[in-house]
């Protein structure tokens, strides 16, 4: 296995050879849509080439040779011309092809709150003009048809005003979980088409321009169109498109009567579809049909296409384009999920891979790490209708500005809609449009935004980059979105240059605070350049250290790298206040045994040669990411963790874990939980299960990824009366918390 130096690592050059020494997982590039050569058996499976022989040496599993990634799709040459080039979808005039998605915020959870008409309003000061507003039934019309209340009345229509002030134009996603339809009398469907046209003309009351029926997903009117769920035999029933259609077709048509054809129309429906771990089927071992059928019951491309062509011909004014995994909610809005395993670009919710070239009709762009999946099948829609077609599903102009100005330019799709970008940096639009995309805020794909982990699943959700995002205004969240310039110049002193002392520093400095930022290191960064290593170029996590390191520039931030702070250098400095930010401390593993199996320390795995049977001790992400990518470059894996299994992977979000458990489950990871190694010896570990019983397994080396123990030995004694303890050094979890406590950290001091 190539391996870097520490040293050259640790002074900052990892990140440069980390592709070409270590990650590697990447393949020759290729044009945008083109089929990727799939790997012979020989060539996946041949772990080295014969004698005499030129082939290269495949040192990783034949998962990261099934979808080649390219390394070039990320440039940024062109002038986005077209990106903000005018559109008019229906009635309404947009300057640019970026439009906020239904989805995200939850900020509707309090009812109607400061915070919810501020999240939009935010978004419309960012410079996004259309913005989707996700179903909330507190600002749907009462079904009783009684009409809104005047308080519920003048909340809407300031929601609106606010939003218009920024030149936003809003509208409403309709929306409603399918259920029963195939029970449903023809009498019950016409009441259902009702009650949404109802809705729709509530929201024009309001001054919203416009609804977009969610026809995805697990929606009613999803499961009309669909040919999995519609077992009807009547006119809205299997037997024809135009059947599968109609619940859609004549609620559009009554929308329009109703609200007149100046009221925009958007019918949101799954483009391509593909099985995806459907659930509530029968146990296989019944060998029931429904279990086996479900993959040739998906709507293909062309049968999306033939649905949106009676979509546009009852009066749609655009197609909101998304990709359909059966049986995977939360990948129908981020099919980028499937990128979010190191070596195993492709994962499925079945703990199996996708080939991109066979999977998915072939259609879907796999080799751009999920950014932009559905341009391809964009512009098939687009070719064959005359409506404008927009497309979600990782479309992020800024993270890989040429290939998505090209989309455009090409006529694949006319706008992009968006959610998690917009969220993670509310003046998206605004800065790409000024040039200042080193500024932007990158979204991490790490879906936090979404359901939280074990620990925080008392939230809907969070930001992993905006520690604003559904805290503001809530109990232990900031008050406003604005900060509050300093009473009172502090002298600052941050300690520790990762994600946690960026982010106080960059706000402390905002407020007007002199602050200096003291890194022992020779770079910034902290923990970002080895966890990008771990986990691979999803997640983004160079490009968000790169952006904290810009902004602590923007913000005038001094920063000293290179310099290790004592309890003398803080007495030296005599700051107003200290904020630590140093990382945690990895406990020691004292494993009994003969002493010759080799204990390495998480933050050196990578770099140390080391045996084929592995045992990762830990329960945590890191752990879990570890034992993916020793999984992957061929190690047999087994984890042992004193916790529960249920606190297994507890700081990922539960969708990116439920990638993760099941894909090591497949390649043959095994776990202990709540258990312990009690001796290693002759390279068998002796593991003392939760029940008490001792199972012996192979062991060449062992991987601590243990929790990390608080690290604020520091502040002992400093003479300093305002200090604070943020990220791994005061409670270790993941770089959301770490980002949170440094945000309020800088608004506290």
């Amino acid at each position: 296995m190539s391996k870097i130096s520490r040293r050259d690592f640790l002074k900052g050059s990892g990140a440069a050879a980390l592709s070409a020494a270590l990650v590697g997982l990447t393949g020759c590039a290729k044009e945008e849509g083109t089929p990727t050569p799939t790997p012979t058996p020989e060539a996946v499976h041949t772990p080295a080439p014969t004698p005499g022989s030129t082939a290269p040496v495949q040192d990783k599993l034949y998962t990261a040779y099934i979808n080649p990634q390219r390394e070039d799709y990320r440039s940024n040459t062109k002038e986005l011309k077209t990106l903000f080039s005018p559109l008019k979808i229906g009635a309404i005039q947009l300057n640019h092809r970026m439009v906020k998605s239904a989805a995200g915020s939850a900020t509707y959870l309090a009812g109607p709150t400061d915070e919810f008409l501020q999240y939009y309003v935010n978004l419309a000061k960012g410079g996004v003009e259309l913005i989707y507003v996700e179903s909330v039934a507190w600002l749907e019309p009462p079904a009783d048809g009684s009409g809104y209340t005047a308080e519920m009345l003048g909340y809407g229509k300031n929601l609106v005003a606010e939003c218009a002030k920024y030149g936003a134009s809003l509208a409403y996603q309709i929306s409603g979980f399918g259920m029963g339809e195939n029970d449903m009398t023809v009498d019950q469907i016409h009441a259902q088409q009702d009650r949404y046209v109802a809705i729709a003309k509530g929201m024009q009351e309001l001054g919203f321009k416009g609804v977009e029926l969610n026809s995805a997903g697990f929606n009613m009117g999803a499961h009309f169109v669909s040919r999995f769920h519609n077992k009807r035999t009547d006119e809205y029933g299997a037997g024809s498109i135009e059947n599968r259609a109609r619940f859609v077709t004549e609620f559009i048509e009554k929308a329009k009567a109703v609200c007149g054809a100046d009221f925009n129309v958007q019918i949101l429906i799954d483009a391509i579809e593909e099985n995806d771990n459907i659930a509530n089927n029968p146990t296989i071992m019944t060998l029931d049909k429904e279990v086996t059928v479900p993959h040739t019951q998906v709507n293909s491309v062309e049968d999306g296409i033939a649905l949106a062509q009676c979509f546009e011909k009852a009066g749609a004014d655009s197609m909101h384009l998304r990709i359909g995994p059966l049986g995977h909610h939360v990948a129908q809005f981020a099919g980028d999920l499937y990128f979010i395993l190191n070596g195993i670009e492709g994962a499925t919710g079945f703990g199996t891979q996708y080939d991109f070239d066979r999977h998915w009709q072939g259609q879907v762009i796999g080799d751009t790490q999920g950014a932009g999946m559905l341009l391809n099948v964009a512009a098939k829609y687009k070719a064959a209708l005359s409506i404008p077609c927009g497309a979600v599903t990782y479309m992020d102009p800024a993270h890989a500005p040429d290939l998505f100005e090209q989309a455009l330019e090409d006529g694949k799709v006319d706008f992009f809609l968006m959610t998690r970008p917009l969220t993670v940096d509310m003046e998206y639009v605004n800065k790409l449009r000024e040039g200042r995309i080193d500024e932007i805020a990158p979204c991490t794909r790490c879906l936090h935004c979404h359901i939280g982990s074990n620990e925080m699943n008392a939230m809907s959700g969070y930001c992993r980059v905006n520690a604003l995002t559904q805290r503001v205004m809530r109990e232990g969240g900031p008050a406003a979105y604005e900060l509050t310039p300093a009473e009172k110049v502090k002298k600052v002193m941050v300690i520790g240059g990762g994600p946690a002392g960026m982010e106080a520093a960059r706000i402390a400095a905002l407020r007007g605070h002199d602050v200096t930022l003291y890194e022992k290191r020779g770079a910034l960064g902290g923990l970002l350049d080895f966890a990008h290593m771990v986990k691979g170029p999803h997640e983004n996590l160079l490009d968000l250290k790169n952006y904290l390191i810009r902004q602590l520039e923007l913000a005038k931030v001094t920063v000293k790298t290179g310099t290790e702070v004592t309890s003398d250098l803080i007495q030296s400095e005599a700051p107003d206040a200290v904020i630590l930010a140093v990382g945690g401390l990895r406990d020691t593993l004292n494993v009994s045994g003969d002493g010759k199996t080799p204990v390495i320390d998480m933050d050196n795995f990578m770099f140390t040669d080391m045996g084929e049977k592995v045992i990762v001790y830990g329960s945590n992400a890191q752990s879990f990411d570890a034992a993916l990518w020793l999984t992957v470059h061929k190690k047999h894996v087994t984890m042992v963790s004193p916790d529960a299994a249920i606190d297994f992977d507890k700081q990922q979000s539960q969708h990116a874990m439920r990638m993760m458990t099941t894909a090591l489950y497949s390649l043959g990871v095994n776990s202990w939980p709540q258990a312990s190694i009690k001796e290693v010896r002759n390279g068998q570990a002796t593991i003392l299960t939760e029940t008490g019983v001792e199972t012996v397994i192979p062991c060449d080396a062992i991987v601590n990824a243990a929790d990390m123990l608080p690290n604020k030995g520091l502040l002992e004694g400093a003479a300093v009366s305002e200090t604070y303890a943020i990220g791994d050094c005061e409670s270790p979890f993941n770089i959301a918390l770490a980002i949170r406590g440094g945000n309020d950290a800088g608004r506290a001091v």
